[in-house]
């Protein structure tokens, strides 16, 4: 019974602290303004301002009542564990009994609440473009890259995700040199984005006659989409060159006799966004334009981190500086994020896209370090 009892304390301990950061008062000033907000008889007049108020008040509404809800019934918890003291016997053990698998419940239940919590940012609930480019080193690198697209095409697949991809640069023997990927799915961005820096292969290349072991790196963007018509960027006709060519398949075949294939380049940033797998020319122009504006967000919210983070003394490495992973397969076999030191031996299914426990790992490690920053 007092292990029932300190259990239940340290919950209700750990949920209180969870309300505090989130300051379910001003959410609920937020969520009250908002809602008078959705009052508005020309709201619809704008829809894209419509939907996203509406999404923004439901996802408050879910937050407040969901964290509400556990904190009352940990409180029932603790009234039926009062009621059991009051009991003798068979009766005692009973009550005791349910109330521990109650209790296991709630705590499963804090923890996915609390993990939820990590996928909380502007941008997390977004659809995600992916983009890899392989490093130095010529056919084995860029062997390398392709195995990383099969490996997150296998992700969303298994998370039941959409994917597409949007250009794709061959190697000259095999692999990729640089691939594009949209994937469309719940909080794809907010996974997907632990998967940003410089992924390390160790292996016997299959390239070298000599058998020799090669080190290899590729290089995984993660971009928030973000719809053409977002207000926060406006792209003027005048600040992009728009270049059309023939879209070619990975492997160098032909998919288009016609120019469809878009690459458009933003002249003040020098930010190049191609797409070649719509049918046609407007279809590629319009998805490289929201690939555009989606990059051009990204790099103001890496700005907007690193400047956060620099001035509590952490530093963060940009682009290839940024090594996050390392994948060895030969002389053993294990693959070991370099974050949070989370590994596993099982190098076949990390490749077949079984990456769900490095994304936890990540997630949670900055949830404690970000508590450590701002506080």
């Amino acid at each position: 019974m007092d292990e029932l009892r300190a259990r239940i304390a340290e919950l209700q301990a750990r949920v209180r602290d969870v309300q505090v950061r989130l300051d379910l008062p001003a959410l609920d000033r937020e969520l009250a303004e908002l809602r008078s907000q959705t009052e508005d008889p020309d709201l619809w007049s704008q829809p894209e301002r419509a939907q996203a108020l509406m999404k923004r008040v439901a996802r408050l509404e879910g937050t407040s009542t969901t964290w509400a809800m556990l904190a009352r019934e940990i409180g029932d918890a603790e009234a039926m564990l009062d009621l059991a003291a009051e009991s003798e016997g068979d009766e005692q053990a009973t009550l005791l009994a349910e109330l521990d698998t109650e209790m296991a419940g709630l705590e499963a239940r804090f923890a996915s609440l609390e993990f939820a919590l990590t996928l909380g940012g502007e941008y997390d609930d977004h659809n995600a473009v992916l983009d890899i480019h392989a490093g130095a080193g010529g056919t084995e690198a860029q062997d390398w890259a392709e195995m990383l697209l099969r490996l997150y095409l296998r992700w969303a697949e298994r998370r039941g995700m959409r994917s597409e991809i949007l250009s794709i640069t061959s190697g000259e023997e095999a692999g990729i040199k640089s691939a594009s990927i949209r994937i469309e799915g719940e909080n794809a961005y907010g996974l997907l984005r632990s998967e940003r820096g410089v992924h390390r292969l160790v292996r016997i290349s299959p390239f070298d006659s000599a058998h020799a072991r090669h080190t290899s790196f590729a290089l995984v963007e993660v971009l928030p989409e973000i719809e053409a018509s977002d207000p926060s960027i406006e792209i003027r006709p005048e600040d992009i060159r728009v270049d059309t060519y023939k879209a070619g398949g990975h492997g160098g075949q032909n998919v288009q006799k016609n120019d469809t294939a878009v690459r458009i380049t933003h002249l003040a940033s020098g930010i190049v966004v191609t797409c070649q797998n719509e049918r046609s020319q407007a279809q590629n122009r319009e998805v490289a334009m929201q690939v555009l504006i989606s990059r051009l967000i990204a790099r103001e919210l890496e700005r907007r981190e690193l400047e956060r983070l620099a001035l509590k003394g952490v530093h963060i490495e940009a682009g290839w500086g940024n090594q996050i992973r390392s994948y060895v397969l030969q002389p053993y076999r294990m693959v070991k994020d370099l974050r949070t030191n989370a590994e596993t031996s099982d190098t076949a299914a990390v490749l077949d896209g079984e990456i769900d426990e490095f994304i936890t790992a990540y997630l949670r490690s900055q949830m404690g370090a970000a508590e450590g920053v701002d506080g």
